[in-house]
Order: C-alpha cells, then structure tokens, then sequence
C-alpha cells in the first residue's frame, strides 16, 4: 500500500482498515514501518477532527478529590471556609482566580481545566 496523507473521511477509514489488517506486524519489517507511519498520520487527523476537550472543572475536582482521600472538609483548608467548599462543588459558586491558583497547587490539577467555564 502506498501511505498518503489522510485528508478526508474516506482516506480516515482506508486508513484504520489498513491498520486493522497490519496491526500485529512485527518492528523492522516493512509492514512493521507502515503501521508506525500509519499510526502517526492516524493520530495525526483525529486530533484534529476528533480533539478531546478538557473535563468539567468541578467534576475534576471532585475526581481529584477522591483518588487523594480528600474530604469536603480538606478542600475547604483549600479554599477557605467549609461553605465555600460546598458552594464550589455543588456548582453554586464560580472559582475566582485565587481559588484556581490554591487548587493547583494543592490538588495538582492543570489551571487549562479549571480556568473553564461550567
């Protein structure tokens, strides 16, 4: 097969049937460099025609939240006050730019996913 580049839906799924039929090819072989090349230019259209957004904020936090053991509790040592804490994850209160920052830095999350708007 000869690799080009995938422009259009149809090259997308000529491509992906070619991939289906090379997939276990073995490195260093000439299928083998054609699933490597494929897979580049595969990955290289569905992150621009399929890109994958950032979670919700606040969804986020909570799922932070749980892989670290923290309470409502914890985060309010957070952001400040218990209510607040609340307010925050039940979506009532907006993040201001100081909550963002704490929260970074406390939770480890990416300020890209909790500057956005929910």
């Amino acid at each position: 097969m000869v690799i080009k580049p995938i422009k259009t839906k149809k090259d997308y799924q000529a491509a992906m049937d070619r991939l289906e039929v090379i997939f276990d090819a073995k490195p260093g072989t000439q299928e083998g460099d054609e699933l490597e090349v494929l897979g580049i230019l595969i990955d290289k259209y569905e992150q621009e025609h399929f890109p994958i957004g950032y979670p919700d904020p606040i969804e986020a936090i909570k799922f932070r939240m749980e892989q670290m053991g923290y309470s409502q509790s914890d985060l309010a040592k957070v952001v400040g006050l218990k209510s607040r804490a609340s307010e925050i994850l039940s979506k009532k209160r907006k993040l201001t730019l100081e909550m963002i920052r704490q929260l970074h830095q406390a939770l480890g999350i990416p300020t890209d996913v909790l500057i956005q708007s929910y």
